[in-house]
């Protein structure tokens, strides 16, 4: 699917002498999962609340599912749905009542409402326990019920801050798999998460925000390759391999111990190959060969390193 599902430009948000959002632009392709990272204070909360049309911004535009957020906020809540780090299901009620509550007030007539309800519960694998207070459900069943809730109203695009926080890993993946078959289903999710791995995993692109401005953005792979540190460990038989690789790379680093080789690349497969071939014309013999390429934690801390100094409520 082509075109922007949101598009933000310039926004900005003050409390006081405070900036809280410094100039963001976001564009967030239809039928993608666009992630968003940042520390506690970057104001990743405050742009999902102006994308949701929750807050005015200062300064900037954005539009969601073609309306403006500031000038058509019904049209806008009309396409999207919310669903917060924590679970929004009322515990006195069953896991159907919920979601027939959320028809209700969607105004969906009876019979649709039911429909609706009967659907969501076979799709989020909860019907054996449809009938249970939802106060008896797992962590990981409530926020299925909870996402399900969301999509009473079948919104275009989903935003879901940090969904899968508390949850054990094995919730979390189930999670993941409801996340990416949502967006086989043409919808966009714009997720924010404390879960590198999660963005990691999910995101088609994933900007990073740091005290209110945006200091990265990119797929994930184009982002892991902006931070230095990537390489290939060799391990060799025995110590005489490994004298003998060391003077043919001199550039790496020696670890006599481990009989291991630490050598400097870009972990690209042309480097690899070059690097092997450097090592089969002298007949050196690798035993065990790995590439070490940074992760999202390293962009995160090469980006953001001073960020987790402050704590925003918001």
């Amino acid at each position: 699917m082509n075109g922007s599902a949101i598009a933000a430009s310039g926004l900005r948000k003050a409390y006081k002498d405070k900036v809280v959002l410094d100039g963001v632009d976001l564009d967030v392709r239809t039928g993608t999962i666009f992630a968003l990272l940042g520390p506690n204070g970057a104001g990743k909360t405050t742009t999902v609340n102006v994308l949701t049309t929750l807050l005015t911004p200062d300064a900037g535009k954005a539009v969601v599912a073609g309306h403006d957020v500031a000038t058509e906020t019904r049209a806008v809540r009309a396409a999207i749905g919310v669903t917060g780090q924590f679970a929004s299901v009322d515990d006195l009620l069953t896991g159907e009542e919920n979601l027939l509550m959320m028809a209700d007030l969607l105004h969906l007539p009876k019979a649709e409402g039911r429909r609706v309800a009967a659907r969501l519960l076979d799709r989020f694998d909860l019907v054996e326990a449809a009938r249970e207070p939802a106060a008896s459900y797992s962590g990981g069943m409530r926020r299925k019920l909870d996402l399900a809730m969301t999509l009473a109203g079948e919104p275009q695009i989903i935003f879901l801050d940090e969904p899968t926080t508390g949850l054990d890993p094995r919730s979390r993946r189930t999670m993941w798999e409801i996340i990416r078959e949502l967006v086989a289903d043409g919808r966009t999710i714009f997720l924010t998460t404390q879960y590198l791995e999660e963005a990691d995993q999910l995101a088609d692109r994933v900007a990073v925000l740091d005290q209110g401005r945006l200091v990265a953005e990119g797929t994930p792979a184009e982002l892991k390759r902006r931070v230095p540190g990537s390489h290939i460990r060799l391990r060799f038989a025995d110590r005489y391999e490994l004298d003998v690789a060391g003077r043919i790379l001199p550039e790496a680093t020696r670890d006599d111990d481990n009989l291991t080789l630490r050598v400097p690349g870009d972990g690209g497969v042309r480097s690899l190959r070059a690097l092997l071939a450097r090592l089969d014309e002298h007949s050196v013999d690798v035993e065990e060969l790995s590439v070490h390429t940074p992760d999202l934690d390293d962009v995160f801390l090469a980006l953001t390193g001073h960020g987790n100094k402050e704590i925003d409520a918001r």
